[in-house]
């Protein structure tokens, strides 16, 4: 794997070098941000590499890979550069699947009620040997990640927003305000109420929960080309269900609290961007931060990922010119796989067509301030047993997007939770009408599989031929494999790069 700066790439089981660390946080690079954490063992607190203070002296610096790590040997969080902050920890990438699902499964609340145990039971395995596996790659047990990632959810909202605090404590998991305070006291040595006093008079914050929405900053790490994603977006947005421009996206989510809107826009030569949620609850909160993280792929390494692609001299001149791409992701799996059924062997703008003819013809209409957003996608039972040729469908594709609901709605494809690219594909394989291409298309973007390539795709072949390279599906195939983990980044790349413009 490649590495910039002279800071090893995150590897399984890798033990973090402190010299090559504190060079890092000399230098104050935000690419390193949420890569690693210093314990400032003269303070008793832990920073980012970002963190404004005073460079601390070497000897009194320890690094670890996760928050949780920190906060498992009794340093506190730094209240100045705020770790919880910090882009998501890019840890466990191109480890362990095993380990990508259960932290999938802890962010979305699995220990705030359940067990290891319980957690360790739905990966297939035994709570032992879970734990073992967090230790190796976190350097703390799930209890404790579960706990780091509600505590810095709630400081979050706490400096961000202003919610009750004890409407706070409830969405971040904590079982009563008793909990939650006496979790604060432990980790930041005062209760949340003087926090948020501290941040009154230091930071005022820049969100609220007024009826117009609860906007929060979402980090990433630079660079961030908010241009290429939003206009990939665009090209793609369904009338009635989304829309977007150069500096904003937008559109209608459906999620347990009932309907809601999210807008999305970039923080000019800021490292985070501006997510506005308009929700039927803030029980939903967490769940909506994760799935718009996703979709606007902000827990990326682009200057790891760049590094990597450069070294094929086909690929070179392409990530140069685009050094903030990022791969698209998807609100929800089952409308990205019925969109990409949509898509198959027709233009973009056919694929845009039928969805559109779809959305306004199965989904469920919603009134919003925007009056033009209308509609959420439709849900898999509602599409499961209808005539969709009254859409301009074929009648075999309308057949597989039947298939694909059936599926969904039966329980008979489970795609709430990655279980890996390889146990996706053959997930959606085993359904007649969806190939290698959709499957693959399916896993870049619903899930973020950053190792997906739609092998066989025409215009990546197309892309590879105009820069001299004798490529077929099979060549291409080959040339990809020195990509991983990375394929879905190289195929952008192409896809950016084919005359013709970005496929489906």
């Amino acid at each position: 794997m490649a590495s910039f700066f002279g800071l090893p790439a995150y590897t399984a089981g890798m033990d973090i070098d402190p010299d090559t660390c504190y060079r890092a946080l000399k230098s104050r690079d935000a690419r390193f941000d949420g890569r690693f954490f210093t314990g400032v063992l003269s303070t008793g607190i832990f920073c980012r590499p970002v963190c404004p203070a005073t460079t601390p002296k070497r000897k009194n610096c320890q690094f670890f890979e996760s928050a949780a790590a920190a906060m498992a040997t009794g340093l506190r969080p730094c209240l100045r550069c705020r770790p919880e902050a910090a882009p998501g920890s890019p840890a466990w990438k191109g480890i362990s699947t095993t380990l990508g699902r259960a932290l999938r499964l802890i962010s979305e609340g699995a220990l705030d009620e359940g067990s290891v145990e319980d957690l360790a039971a739905r990966l297939g395995m035994g709570g032992r040997h879970l734990r073992r596996i967090f230790i190796d790659h976190m350097g703390a047990g799930p209890k404790a990640v579960a706990q780091t990632r509600r505590l810095l959810f709630a400081k979050k909202m706490i400096s961000e927003t202003a919610v009750p605090l004890t409407e706070i404590a409830l969405i971040s998991g904590f079982a009563s305000v008793r909990r939650f305070n006496d979790a604060f006291v432990k980790v930041y040595g005062c209760p949340p109420r003087d926090l948020r006093r501290e941040g009154g008079r230091k930071d005022k914050p820049v969100t609220s929960a007024a009826p117009s929405g609860l906007s929060l900053k979402l980090s990433f790490r630079p660079p961030f080309d908010f241009r290429q994603i939003a206009g990939f977006l665009n090209a793609r947005a369904v009338p009635g269900l989304e829309e977007a421009g150069d500096d904003y996206y937008r559109r209608t989510v459906r999620l347990v609290d009932g309907p809601g809107v999210i807008t999305v826009r970039p923080a000019h030569e800021k490292n985070y961007l501006i997510a506005t949620f308009q929700l039927g609850g803030l029980s939903d909160i967490q769940q909506a931060i994760m799935r718009t993280r996703r979709l606007f792929d902000l827990d990326a390494e682009p200057a790891e990922i760049s590094a990597h692609l450069s070294l094929d001299p086909a690929l070179k001149k392409l990530v140069a010119a685009r050094p903030g791409l990022r791969v698209p992701g998807a609100w929800d799996p089952f409308e990205l796989s019925v969109r990409a059924i949509l898509g198959q062997q027709v233009s973009v703008g056919a694929a845009k067509t039928f969805a559109a003819r779809l959305v306004s013809t199965f989904g469920e209409p919603m009134q919003t301030e925007n009056h033009s957003l209308t509609h959420l996608f439709p849900l898999p039972a509602a599409l499961a047993d209808v005539d969709l040729t009254v859409i301009g469908l074929t009648s075999r594709r309308a057949a597989t997007v039947r298939r694909m609901a059936a599926a969904f709605a039966d329980g008979d494809i489970d795609l709430t939770g990655f279980e890996g690219l390889a146990q996706t594909i053959r997930q959606l394989t085993a359904l007649a009408g969806i190939g290698p291409w959709t499957a693959n298309y399916i896993a870049m973007r619903a899930f973020g599989e950053p190792d997906a390539f739609p092998t066989g795709d025409l215009a990546l072949i197309r892309s590879m031929q105009s820069r001299g390279v004798a490529c077929d599906a099979r060549t291409l195939q080959r040339r990809a494999e020195h990509w991983r983990p990375w394929r879905a980044y190289g195929a952008l790349h192409l896809w950016h790069g084919d005359k013709k413009g970005p496929k489906k």
